[in-house]
C-alpha cells in the first residue's frame, strides 16, 4: 500500500492540522475498540460497485454488526440496507448528522449521549470534506475517521489515496479482526 497524504480533490487546502494516515487497518480497529460511543455514517456512494465483488454497503453492514456500531443511512440508503435485510439505527440527511454531531446537547440516536467517534463512508468527497471540516473546527470531543478510498485531510484519521484492491484488503482485515466474517 503506497501512502499519499494529499487531498484527492485538487486545490483543497486543509490548513495546518491534517488527518493522520491509516497505513494499517489495525488503526481503525484500535479506534473502534477504544471508543465508548462510535457511530458509522454511510452515504449513497456505498451502494456503487467498485469491482465485481466489492460493495462498500456490505462492508458497512459487516462493521456495524461485528462491532455493534449504530449506522446512520443518508439519502436513499435506508432502502438499500433493507434490501439486504439490515435495519440502520437511523436515517437523516448527511449535513444534518454533521450538525448534530457538533451539538453537545444532542443525545444521539438512542438518547444515551454524544458520540466520541464518527466514521464516514460513501458520501460524495466534497460533502464529506465539508462535514469533516465543520467537525474538526467545532466539535470538542469527537474523533473522526474517513473510511473512503481517498485521503480526507479534515478527518482525525483517513486512509491515504488507495487503489480499490488495497482499500478492499484493508476492509477485509478490519472486518475479520472485528469478528464479522
Amino acid at each position: 500500500m503506497s501512502a499519499k497524504a494529499e487531498p484527492w480533490q485538487t486545490a483543497e487546502i486543509a490548513g495546518p492540522k491534517k488527518a493522520l494516515l491509516i497505513l494499517k487497518p489495525e488503526v481503525v480497529l484500535a479506534m473502534v475498540k477504544r471508543a465508548k460511543r462510535p457511530i458509522l455514517v454511510v452515504g449513497h456512494h456505498a451502494a456503487e460497485d467498485y469491482s465485481d465483488d466489492v460493495k462498500m454497503i456490505d462492508y458497512a453492514i459487516h462493521m456495524s454488526k461485528a462491532a455493534g456500531i449504530p449506522l446512520v443511512a443518508t439519502a436513499h440508503m435506508t432502502t438499500e440496507f433493507i434490501k439486504r435485510g439490515f435495519k440502520p439505527a437511523g436515517s437523516m440527511p448527511a449535513m444534518d448528522i454533521g450538525n448534530r454531531l457538533v451539538d453537545l446537547e444532542w443525545k444521539g440516536l438512542d438518547g444515551m449521549g454524544p458520540y466520541d467517534l464518527a466514521m464516514f463512508m460513501g458520501l460524495p468527497y466534497y460533502m464529506e470534506f465539508t462535514i469533516l471540516a465543520g467537525l474538526k473546527h467545532f466539535s470538542t470531543n469527537l474523533k473522526t475517521i474517513s473510511l473512503d478510498r481517498f485521503y480526507n485531510p479534515h478527518a482525525t484519521w483517513s486512509f491515504p489515496n488507495l487503489s480499490v484492491k488495497d482499500w478492499s484488503e484493508s476492509f477485509e482485515t478490519i472486518i475479520n479482526k472485528l469478528g464479522g466474517k
